[in-house]
């Protein structure tokens, strides 16, 4: 997860941050500005010892509070509430940094992200087997892997925070950590907000994305327009080989263009590719642009690197695994980076900011694997807690230990309620269904606003966007109608309304198709379009 990029006006000349043992440091307050027009975020000096026992309550302008947290954190001597510890970012770094601070009594106040650098759980969220993460001998999905990680830290007390951070203050203290709904304070900040996919940049890349050129093979490899069809994946490393195997589940052939002599994948990966009959891979091989017309990609332009021969390849998608860029710009330089913006830390997880721990793929330029990034999600927990005790700040957090089940318990509801719906089961008057059955009665009978989610079982997003909008049709209660549609058991529907990618939500109104928003987007974006349908109505 990344905040939106913001950009900060420095501080007075001469000015710099002080590394002090100290809890308190009077530094110059940098006002940050987000490019969208919100308001800029200040630091407030801190001014008296904590003093616990406040409450937090943060409200969306012409709406009822969605979000009343009464935190028994400690304050800052002016009224306000302030946390140990605010974790940016979850991934295998993130949620292992807040099981740790969690199990330490800290009670960690977590921004998992939606969609700003990727998806809630990080670059896992898109992976198909992970088989050498310890503890899984048959191998387990990235996505499932982030679901117990986040179960684990939801059981034992974190406060999960769906939402981006779009600005940060670190000038002054406590810190200001501000989410597109939340604003919250912190003692202490890890941030673990890893990278983000990188893009090729071909002159045609914005025409045919989300139809043929895709970043997401298991969110898009089951799409109807490339079943069946001669597929490429560009990249030499652990992430394309995987995508270029996993492809052969649905294309005729894939084609692994690798703009090397040779590729970068772990030994087990490389053998899996060149054994398999499915796949030709493609050394020295630039991808200069994509070719199509409006009905979609139809092939690539590429150029041997060594000989300069140029040739043309017919695919009928393209899918990206060349490396990501650290999710760092959001912080506007205040603390330390490289030059290609990877977080620099010392001791483990210590940033140039004292307080400030950084952890997972953000610093990491060498491992970049799951189990380092967990490991370093530890050792920024560690440090926080040694932090905040040795300053003074830290507030303990008694609680019992929730059981297992009770943590689990959306899970097996979910599971329940997963079947599709049938002639016998529907029911028009209820508010979600899921299936073309459901699908179909709803277009021809319903009055209302209809939501339809499209998903498929390997998409990690999916998992991310189906709460937060479940949380949105609730408050629209009894007003409109959700449905959810698996490209893989339906895949007529999806490719009827045009559908390439997952997810989508498209929204439907008296039989016509009135807005299509692939990806995962914020809450409030749905609220828009809802509320131009089923307006001042919404049971908030």
């Amino acid at each position: 997860m990344a905040a939106t990029l913001v950009t900060c006006r420095t501080p007075a000349a001469g000015a710099t941050h002080q590394r002090s043992p100290k809890p308190i440091i009077k530094t110059p307050i940098v006002h940050c500005v987000v490019p969208n027009g919100n308001a800029a975020v200040s630091g407030v000096r801190q001014q008296q010892r904590p003093v616990p026992g406040r409450s937090f309550t943060s409200r969306r302008p012409g709406r009822q509070s969605r979000r009343s947290l009464t935190l028994a954190s400690a304050g800052n001597g002016t009224g306000e509430a302030v946390e140990n510890v605010v974790i940016i970012g979850s991934g295998p770094a993130g949620y292992t940094a807040a099981i740790y601070a969690a199990r330490a009594n800290l009670r960690p106040f977590v921004f998992e992200g939606v969609s700003a650098g990727g998806v809630r759980g990080g670059q896992l969220m898109t992976t198909t087997e992970v088989e050498n993460f310890p503890g899984f001998p048959e191998g387990i999905t990235g996505p499932d892997l982030m679901d117990r990680m986040r179960a684990q830290a939801e059981r034992w007390g974190a406060q999960l925070n769906t939402e981006d951070v779009e600005a940060v203050d670190l000038s002054s203290r406590p810190f200001t950590i501000r989410g597109t709904e939340t604003t919250v304070k912190a003692h202490s900040v890890i941030i673990a907000t890893g990278a983000t996919a990188k893009k090729l940049n071909l002159p045609s890349e914005q025409k045919f994305w989300s139809n043929g050129i895709s970043a997401c093979a298991i969110c898009d490899g089951a799409s109807s327009i490339f079943k069946g069809r001669e597929l490429a994946v560009v990249g030499g490393g652990d992430t394309a080989t995987e995508e270029a195997v996993y492809l052969t589940k649905y294309a005729s052939h894939v084609h692994l263009l690798v703009r090397g002599e040779r590729m970068r994948a772990s030994g087990a990966m490389q053998d899996r590719v060149l054994s398999n009959p499915n796949v030709t891979v493609h050394f020295n091989t630039e991808v200069d642009d994509a070719y199509g017309d409006d009905a979609g990609m139809q092939g690539l332009h590429l150029r041997n690197s060594k000989t300069g021969e140029k040739f043309d390849l017919p695919v009928r998608g393209l899918f990206y695994g060349i490396g990501h860029t650290p999710n760092s710009a959001f912080l506007g330089g205040q603390v330390e980076t490289d030059e290609a913006g990877y977080v620099v830390v010392h001791h483990g997880a210590k940033t140039s900011v004292e307080g400030v721990f950084a952890a997972g793929d953000l610093h990491d330029t060498e491992w970049r694997q799951a189990i380092t990034a967990a490991g370093s999600g530890c050792q920024a927990a560690l440090s926080a807690e040694r932090y905040l005790s040795a300053n003074g700040l830290a507030v303990e957090h008694k609680q019992e230990e929730r059981a297992a089940e009770q943590t689990h318990a959306h899970s097996s509801s979910a599971a329940a309620a997963s079947d599709s719906d049938t002639e016998e089961t529907f029911d028009i008057g209820a508010d979600k269904h899921r299936g073309q059955y459901a699908l179909r009665k709803l277009y021809h009978e319903s009055d209302r606003l209809i939501a339809v989610l499209y998903t498929a079982p390997t998409c990690g997003p999916c998992r991310t966007l189906k709460p937060i909008l479940g949380k949105v049709v609730d408050e629209y209660a009894g007003k409109i109608h959700f449905v959810e549609i698996d490209i893989e058991k339906d895949p007529q529907i999806a490719e009827n309304a045009g559908v390439n990618g997952t997810p989508t939500v498209q929204f439907f109104k008296d039989k016509a198709m009135v807005k299509s928003m692939p990806g995962v987007k914020m809450k409030r974006d749905y609220r828009a379009v809802i509320d131009q349908y089923v307006p001042a109505t919404a049971n908030v």
